[in-house]
């Protein structure tokens, strides 16, 4: 195939189709057979390399990468971003939480911290904000002038600000970054799953409405064109338990997350109800509402937390692709 039948069939590299129930969702991504290197199927255009260089030296000494992606906005991603992070954080993990919605950075309000100031690193780079004593955070939300501004970027100003959190944050030595996407399968989420192609994988979050499933169906046809691990997929909002009755109520339905991971071979991490209090809690401490102790929402995301770690451990190390000898940007 010549390079110009490749750049017809996908941008960057990434090939063409849609993916089908049971073809698989986790094809190998890497090193051709004795060839140059490939990613999704394609061989890689020579810029990407050169930003995964990058990016894996500065990613080195973290034991895993988790990626967070929704096909559909309002589904929760961001509830479920935070408080995996949270809850791998108070399990002992050292953690680090990175907020890529460039144009909506909004995990600095859940995790409490949006009044926190960026510093420098003494090894370079930037120091990002500490939660809790295992999690640290970065976000947009810190590098612009206040909460109220609007990002108005063109995709290549989002690329720079991408390659930016990607090289200059200074995490040191993690067991866990929580990358935690924007919704869609655009800019952000291409660039990301191209820079980090050892990630562990992507957890996918969706509510029970069927326009929520029929918007996850591109995240994985997305992650599969891209050669991503898919860990797992989570259902959101999966029913509301009444605090007068106590009786179940299916606000946006119940069970098609859970359908649509066994149609497509995406491992099930679980179903979490709706918190009511997820309304009123968010900024208010370091631990989002879902984690509120005692409620039932807490109770299922613990059993999520555990199937990602459960999920994490059935995969081999994180093997960062060999560099091109560059030198870390400083």
């Amino acid at each position: 195939m010549s390079d110009t039948d490749a750049k017809k069939t996908a941008p960057d590299g990434a090939p063409s189709g849609p993916p089908s129930p049971g073809s698989g969702g986790n094809p190998p991504a890497g090193k051709g057979q004795g060839g140059p290197p490939m990613q999704g199927g394609r061989v890689m255009d020579p810029r990407i390399q050169q930003q995964q260089a990058l990016v894996a030296s500065r990613l080195k000494d973290i034991k895993h990468v988790l990626i967070v992606m929704s096909g559909k906005g309002g589904v929760g991603k961001s509830t479920v971003a935070s408080g995996l992070a949270v809850r791998l954080s108070e399990r002992g993990k050292k953690v680090g939480i990175l907020d890529m919605d460039l144009t909506g950075p909004d995990l600095p309000k859940f995790l409490g911290r949006a009044d926190a100031k960026v510093t420098n690193s003494e090894r370079g780079g930037m120091a990002p904000v500490k939660v809790n004593d295992n999690l640290v955070l970065m976000s947009l939300a810190y590098l612009i002038p206040d909460e109220k501004s609007s990002v108005v970027w063109r995709g290549p100003m989002k690329m720079g600000a991408i390659r930016q959190m990607l090289t200059d944050v200074d995490w040191g030595k993690l067991d866990y970054l929580v990358i935690d996407l924007p919704p869609g399968t655009s800019d952000e989420p291409l660039s990301v799953a191209q820079s980090i192609p050892d990630a562990d994988g992507c957890i996918l979050v969706t509510t029970p409405h069927s326009v929520s499933i029929l918007d996850v169906m591109k995240s994985i046809d997305f992650g599969r064109k891209l050669g991503m691990h898919m860990l797992g997929l989570v259902e959101n909002m999966s029913g509301l338990e009444c605090p007068h009755c106590h009786e179940g109520i299916d606000l946006f339905g119940k069970g098609l997350g859970k359908e649509l991971a066994e149609e497509f071979e995406v491992p099930f991490l679980g179903a979490v109800a709706i918190d009511p209090d997820a309304a009123s809690d968010g900024g208010r401490a370091s631990v989002p509402a879902v984690l509120r102790d005692g409620s039932k929402a807490a109770k299922e995301f613990d059993a999520v937390v555990d199937r990602v770690e459960e999920e994490v451990g059935k995969r081999p190390p994180r093997k960062a692709p060999k560099g091109l000898g560059l030198p870390m940007a400083r």
